[in-house]
C-alpha cells in the first residue's frame, strides 16, 4: 500500500484531486491500494469534504483523518457515517509524568526528594550542561506540573522547557541538599512555582468553537437546574477563564431564567437581563462577579417548567395538526373597517373591564374548545 499524507490547513482541493488521481492509477496499473491521511481534517470546509466521499466509497482510497474537534460538528455527516471514530483519550497524571521522567533524563536534570536516587545524566542535548553548575528540578514540580498539563503532553514538556531556561539564563545557584543526609552542593533548581511561571497559568481545557464550550454550557446550565450553586460556579469559572465570551453565557442565563425557573420566580428573567447589561457595561474581566451573582441566584431559585411544557404543548399541537389551521374565531377579530364590521368581525366580543363578573368567552378555535395545554399531554 502507498501511504500519503495531507495537511488540511495547507493543502488545497487541486492537492486532493492530485493524490486520489494518482490512487486510481496506482489501482489501475499495479493493483495497490492507496492510504491517505489527512491531518487536521476539519479545516476542510464541507464542500472540500465531499471530495472523498465517492473515492472511499468505491474503494480509491482509505481515508485516515485526524482531528482535534468533535467529528460530529466538523465533518461532513456523510462522511463521518463511512468512517469509524477512534477517540484518543487524554493522557493520565501517570503517564504524564513518565513522559516529564524521560525528558528529565534526555535533559540530564537531576530530580529533588527521591531520597538518595536521582536521575542520572543522559548523553544527548543537555540544558545542564551548557551551565556552569548542575541542574536540579523538584520531584513536587514534575508532579504539578503533569496534573496542570491537563493531559497534553507538549504543554507539559513546553512548561518543562521554559521553567529550565528560565532558571539557567538566570544563572542563580544556591547550596543544595542533595543526598538527604545533610550533604550540600551548589547548583541551579527548579521549583514548582518556576513551573508554574513556564505555564503561566494552570493549562484550562476549553474551546470556544469546539466540543468543550458544549460540554461546559451544559454542565453550568444542568448544574443550576439541579440547584448545586458550587458546581455552577465552577462551570462558569471553567468557562470564563478558558477565554469564553462573557455575554454568551448571560444570553443562556436569559434563557435559563424562561426556561428552568419560569413563574416560580419571576424576577428571575430581569436579573438575567440585568446581568446581561452590566456584562456589555463594563465587560471582563469586571463582569465576572455580575454573571457569577445570577448563577448562584438561579441556583438557589425555585424551579418551574410550567410555562416552558405548556408552549411545547402548543407546538406539538400545531405540528400535529392536519389540514388546514383553523381560522381565527370571528368575536376575536379586529373589524377596523365598515366593511369588516359587516363581515361579522368582533361580533358578540365581550370587553373584559366592562364586566365586574368573570366573563364566559371562548378564545381557542372552535376545534380547540377545552384544550388545556397546561396539562400532560400523552404522546
Amino acid at each position: 500500500m502507498r501511504f500519503v499524507t495531507l495537511s488540511a490547513t495547507s493543502a488545497k482541493t487541486n492537492d486532493v484531486r492530485d493524490v486520489i488521481s494518482q490512487a486510481q492509477n496506482e489501482k489501475r496499473l499495479f493493483k495497490r491500494k492507496t492510504i491517505l491521511f489527512i491531518d487536521e481534517i476539519h479545516r476542510f470546509n464541507k464542500s472540500q469534504q465531499d471530495t472523498f466521499l465517492p473515492h472511499v466509497e468505491c474503494g480509491t482510497v482509505t481515508l485516515i483523518g485526524a482531528t482535534t474537534e468533535n467529528p460530529s460538528f466538523q465533518v461532513n455527516a456523510a462522511l463521518l457515517s463511512r468512517c469509524r471514530v477512534i477517540v484518543l483519550e487524554k493522557l493520565s497524571a501517570e503517564a504524564m509524568e513518565a513522559i516529564l521522567m524521560r525528558a528529565v533524563r534526555f535533559l540530564g536534570l537531576q530530580v529533588l526528594g527521591q531520597g538518595d536516587q536521582h536521575a542520572p545524566p543522559a548523553t544527548g542535548s543537555s540544558s545542564s550542561k551548557s551551565s556552569e553548575f548542575p541542574v536540579y528540578i523538584e520531584e513536587k514540580a514534575l508532579n504539578t506540573l503533569a496534573y496542570l498539563c491537563d493531559g497534553d503532553a507538549r504543554t507539559g514538556l513546553n512548561g518543562l522547557q521554559l521553567a529550565v531556561q528560565a532558571r539557567v539564563a538566570a544563572g542563580k545557584n544556591a547550596p543544595l541538599n542533595t543526598s538527604g543526609k545533610g550533604g550540600a552542593a551548589h547548583g541551579i533548581l527548579v521549583t514548582e512555582e518556576h513551573v508554574k511561571e513556564g505555564l503561566q497559568r494552570s493549562h484550562i481545557l476549553y474551546d470556544r468553537a469546539g466540543e468543550e464550550h458544549y460540554n461546559c454550557i451544559s454542565a453550568l446550565h444542568k448544574s443550576m437546574r439541579g440547584s448545586d450553586a458550587n458546581a455552577s460556579l465552577y462551570w462558569l469559572a471553567r468557562m470564563l477563564e478558558g477565554g469564553e465570551d462573557p455575554l454568551y453565557v448571560a444570553r443562556r442565563l436569559v434563557r435559563f431564567a424562561s426556561e428552568d425557573i419560569g413563574l416560580a420566580d419571576p424576577l428571575a428573567l430581569t436579573q438575567a437581563v440585568a446581568a446581561y447589561q452590566g456584562c456589555h457595561f463594563i465587560g471582563m474581566p469586571e463582569c465576572e462577579v455580575i454573571l457569577a451573582q445570577c448563577v448562584v441566584y438561579f441556583a438557589r431559585a425555585p424551579k418551574s417548567i410550567e410555562v416552558y411544557k405548556a408552549y411545547g404543548n402548543v407546538k406539538e399541537c400545531l405540528r400535529m395538526h392536519t389540514g388546514p389551521l383553523p381560522p381565527v374565531p370571528l368575536h376575536l377579530r379586529n373589524a377596523p373597517t365598515r366593511l369588516m364590521k359587516n363581515l361579522g368581525y368582533g361580533k358578540g366580543y365581550k370587553y373584559n373591564p366592562m364586566y365586574k363578573e368573570p366573563v364566559e368567552q371562548d378564545y381557542l378555535p372552535e376545534e380547540l374548545k377545552g384544550t388545556d395545554f397546561f396539562k400532560e399531554r400523552k404522546t
